[in-house]
């Protein structure tokens, strides 16, 4: 059980120093987007077929974002060939080598901040492998965010807290939205307050206001989830406004879970003092797979220069809620990609996917 908000364990690491750094919006200009190529382990796949459609679908996502900005992509030493020639000559794509465990480059990367004198900044979380997973391996992955923030030419700000990309939401004005069974998860940080991670994510983000989440999608806490990235469910898509995941099928057991997170949300103010309007994404139509209640999500999508790169799921809702992404971001171009692949991993576009801002 995560620790009470009230929880007065201290912390002595983690001291609120606010002032210097601010992380971006999605939608503020990028000067590039991160990616990691995907080399081993379970995301990989164990056949022929697997392997192969998982580097298709990672390939099929850069080759989208590519269309907008530019991407560079870590691979493995020894798969730079194969990615190239799945990837082709997409000029717009560059490689850089070094050894991976596993390829959701938001959450083993860093997650890049500014400064008001215009220095670009590199959140280097610690990353232990989603809290300690039993089938996941990160002596290599927890280097990443380091090694991210140096070629980016960034200024790598250490953090001492587990977390992942995949697990906050910004408005770029100073409002945070995270999980209750993430950052206080105790194979993640035992023994931090809701205290303890605001304060971290002050200094490190320069966050005011942090509004807080009870949980993520029921099958984000399966076998090979996160326990809870928000990412999956609600991001901000202007300022004052939350995209919400809902599901509307009372078979499933999200059903519960949208109508909870959006009393939480629609009781909230932002930074600015200012009410949220959520705005509801329904989920795709296909409620169920052959493990349980899926968890598709058109929430898990990456806004990049001039566009949006979204989930698809050759679904019957995929054009309805594409457009009320279209909608919500005044109009830029939505790309779909279909994300079956990715969540049958474990995640979506958002989560393979890390903006890098392009500083004033």
């Amino acid at each position: 059980m995560a620790p009470s908000p009230e929880d007065p364990v201290p912390s002595p690491t983690l001291t609120p120093a606010p002032g210097r750094w601010r992380m971006p919006a999605e939608w503020e200009p990028h000067e590039r987007t991160w990616m990691a190529w995907p080399s081993q382990g379970y995301t990989l796949g164990d056949t022929v077929e697997e392997v192969e459609s998982a580097r298709g679908a990672w390939a099929a996502v850069a080759a989208a974002v590519a269309r907008f900005e530019p991407v560079t992509l870590v691979v493995d030493p020894g798969d730079a060939d194969v990615a190239r020639s799945h990837l082709g000559d997409h000029d717009a794509v560059t490689l850089l080598q070094a050894p991976l465990d596993d390829a959701w480059m938001r959450d083993i990367g860093p997650s890049f901040v500014v400064s008001r004198d215009g220095a670009l900044g590199a959140v280097d979380w610690v990353f232990n492998g989603w809290g300690g997973q039993s089938w996941a391996s990160w002596d290599n992955d927890e280097r990443i965010g380091a090694f991210v923030g140096r070629h980016a030419g960034a200024e790598v700000v250490g953090s001492p807290m587990v977390n992942e990309g995949g697990g906050i939401h910004v408005d770029g004005l100073g409002t945070v939205l995270l999980t209750d069974t993430v950052q206080l998860d105790p194979g993640r940080n035992p023994g931090l307050t809701r205290s303890d991670v605001e304060a971290e994510l002050a200094r490190t983000l320069g966050t005011t206001t942090h509004l807080w989440l009870p949980r993520g999608l029921t099958r984000d806490y399966d076998a090979f989830g996160t326990r809870g990235h928000v990412d999956i469910v609600a991001t901000f898509a202007a300022p004052g406004v939350v995209l919400l995941h809902w599901q509307d099928d009372q078979s499933h057991p999200d059903h519960a879970v949208c109508r909870e997170l959006e009393a939480v949300l629609e009781g909230a103010r932002d930074a600015r003092g200012e009410e949220l309007r959520v705005v509801r994404v329904p989920a795709p139509r296909t409620t169920h797979d052959d493990d349980g209640p899926v968890d598709w999500s058109y929430i898990n999508h990456l806004v990049v220069n001039g566009g949006v790169v979204a989930c698809t799921f050759a679904d019957a809702q995929d054009e309805e809620s594409l457009a009320i992404l279209a909608a919500a971001y005044g109009g830029r171009d939505v790309v779909g990609v279909d994300a079956r692949v990715l969540f049958e991993r474990g995640g979506g576009i958002h989560c393979i996917t890390q903006q890098q801002p392009r500083p004033a």
